[in-house]
């Protein structure tokens, strides 16, 4: 796979970071899993737009759910996203000097 098309296949992932609904999720994720329903509580909203939220994240393999009857689970898959996070806020604290 060439640049372009790496940068590309990132420029997509990043997308579906680039909500504030989802970063919550995606920082309460890192702290271990959380059931749609504590989300939903997290996020506000109803439940089927915390859904779709859910599936675009799932969809980019940021989050991956797992089923214990009738409870829906999610996790991290790769914690490291959450670097995100970290390289965000180095560069509003740079923009606010």
């Amino acid at each position: 796979m060439d640049k372009r098309q790496t940068f590309a296949k990132q420029a997509r992932m990043l997308k579906a970071l680039a909500h504030e609904s989802r970063l919550l999720i995606v920082d309460r994720l890192s702290r271990g899993e959380s059931s749609v329903g504590e989300l939903r509580e997290l996020v506000g909203g109803d439940l089927s737009t915390v859904s779709k939220h859910l599936a675009l994240l799932r969809a980019h393999g940021i989050v991956e759910d797992r089923r214990e009857g009738t409870s829906v689970y999610y996790r991290l898959v790769t914690p490291c996203v959450c670097n995100f996070f970290t390289c965000a806020t180095q560069v509003l604290k740079e923009r606010s000097r």
